[in-house]
C-alpha cells in the first residue's frame, strides 16, 4: 500500500494559510495516520470480499483502495503534491462507497446501502463534492496557465453546477446499464439502481454537493490548481 504524499499548506486570498486538515484541527502526522488506517479498512474489505466470493464488494473496494492510492502516485510520478487534507477528502468516500457493498451482521447482513435509506445520499454528496472540486481546480489551473481564458467568479459557480451535474447524469446512466449488465452475468453487487425516485434523489445530493464545491473550494482548492498551473507551464 502506497505512504500518503507529503503535506503541504495551501495559501487562500489575504495570505491566510487555509486547508482542509487545519479546518479539521488535525495536524499532519494525525491525518496521514488517519488516511493510512482508512486505508487499512478499505483493504479489510476487499479482503472480506474475497473471503465472502462477493465479486460485487470485491471490484468496489479494490476500485476506491486504487483510488486513494493516486495522490501518492501523482507525488512520485509528477512531484504533484496534494495537502493531506485533501487526501483525507478523497479517502473517505472510496471508504463510504466500499463499505456500503458489504452485508454487516448488525444489519442482519443486508448492506448499508440496502439497509440505511440515506446512505446512498451521503455517498452522493460527499462523491459530487468531490467531483466538483477537480473540475474547479481543472478550470482555475487553465485561468491561470493562459491569458486566452478567463473565468469569472459568478462563471466558475454557475460551471461547477453544470459540471457536477452532467456528470451526476452520466454517473446515473452507467449506473444502470453497469446493474443490469451485472444482473444479466450472474454478478449482483457491483453498482445497484433503485429506480427513477432514487435517481432523482441522487442527482438533488449531486447539485449539493456541487454546491458545497463551489462555496468552498476557493479556500481548500486554490493551492492545488496553482500548482497545476505550474505543472502546465513547465
Amino acid at each position: 500500500m502506497a505512504t500518503p504524499p507529503r503535506t503541504r499548506h495551501t495559501t487562500a486570498g489575504g495570505g491566510i494559510d487555509v486547508t482542509i486538515r487545519e479546518r479539521l484541527r488535525l495536524g499532519p502526522e494525525r491525518t496521514v495516520l488517519l488516511v493510512r488506517l482508512l486505508q487499512l479498512v478499505i483493504l479489510a474489505i476487499l479482503v472480506a470480499g474475497l473471503w465472502l466470493k462477493s465479486l460485487g464488494v470485491a471490484i468496489n473496494a479494490a476500485i476506491g483502495l486504487l483510488v486513494t492510492q493516486l495522490p501518492a502516485f501523482f507525488e512520485r510520478r509528477y512531484q504533484f503534491t496534494m495537502d493531506a487534507g485533501l487526501v483525507l477528502w478523497i479517502t473517505v468516500p472510496m471508504l463510504l462507497h466500499a463499505l456500503g457493498t458489504l452485508p454487516l451482521p448488525g444489519l442482519d447482513f443486508m448492506t448499508p446501502y440496502r439497509a440505511v435509506w440515506w446512505w446512498d445520499h451521503m455517498t452522493h454528496l460527499f462523491s459530487s463534492s468531490l467531483v466538483a472540486g477537480v473540475g474547479y481546480a481543472t478550470a482555475r489551473a487553465l485561468d491561470v496557465h493562459t491569458d486566452t481564458v478567463h473565468f469569472p467568479p459568478k462563471f466558475m459557480f454557475a460551471y461547477l453546477l453544470l459540471f457536477m451535474m452532467a456528470f451526476g447524469v452520466i454517473w446515473e446512466l452507467l449506473e444502470f446499464y453497469v446493474s443490469v449488465t451485472s444482473r444479466l452475468l450472474g454478478i449482483p453487487g457491483i453498482l445497484t439502481q433503485y429506480g427513477i425516485d432514487d435517481t432523482i434523489l441522487d442527482l438533488v445530493y449531486d447539485m449539493v454537493g456541487g454546491l458545497l464545491a463551489a462555496v468552498f473550494g476557493t479556500a481548500h482548492l486554490t493551492g492545488v490548481s496553482d500548482e497545476l498551473a505550474e505543472r502546465l507551464s513547465a
